[in-house]
């Protein structure tokens, strides 16, 4: 599988709205309409697309890839919950049906890349994981070989939040009570 990385050269003007390719579209719409949009986003193709992302996420998608953001990427995948049992990751859905790796501080990307190997060369994979896995290690693998690319490491803020416990959050007098620790 050969996955080049985008090189990004600076955009005049105004930045990106989208990650995707995008063009500029005329509509007429019912009033009606433009204020429901308006209740979803106030950014009227914004609540479009959030609309329309149930239809695209019903389309195939690579099993993983570089999407690319200004002069960053991030890798996005198509869940699967081996990947998180077999190398610990936590996966974050996104909107469009794929997902966002996350890790915390004790993993790194060469120790994820070698994981994934691992898991590869034991050959005990469905398909499906196989292609995911296969693709993840590529990404990797080629980034951390491009003289154009440098892999840092940063985190995103993922917030569990308990169902049946939330409710219960509140002391008697209505206020919330402090967070416990989950150290």
């Amino acid at each position: 599988m050969s996955l080049s990385l985008p090189v990004t050269t600076p955009r005049r003007g105004r930045p990106r709205k989208f990650a995707q390719p995008s063009r500029p579209v005329t509509l007429t719409l019912p009033e009606n309409v433009l204020e429901t949009l308006g209740g979803i986003d106030h950014d009227l193709s914004r609540a479009i697309v959030r609309l329309a992302q149930p239809e695209v996420a019903k389309r195939p998608s690579p099993p993983a890839e570089l999407v690319s953001f200004g002069k960053r990427s991030v890798i996005v995948v198509n869940p699967t919950k081996t990947l998180e049992r077999r190398t610990g990751v936590v996966l974050v859905p996104l909107s469009d049906g794929r997902a966002l790796i996350s890790f915390d501080e004790s993993m790194t990307a060469a120790r994820l890349e070698l994981m994934i190997q691992d898991a590869l060369d034991e050959h005990d994979l469905p398909d499906e994981d196989t292609r995911i896995f296969e693709a993840i290690r590529d990404v990797l693998r080629n980034t951390r070989r491009s003289p154009a690319a440098v892999i840092r490491q940063q985190y995103i803020m993922v917030i569990e939040v308990e169902p049946a416990a939330a409710a219960s959050r509140k002391n008697g007098d209505g206020r919330p009570r402090p967070p416990r620790s989950r150290g």
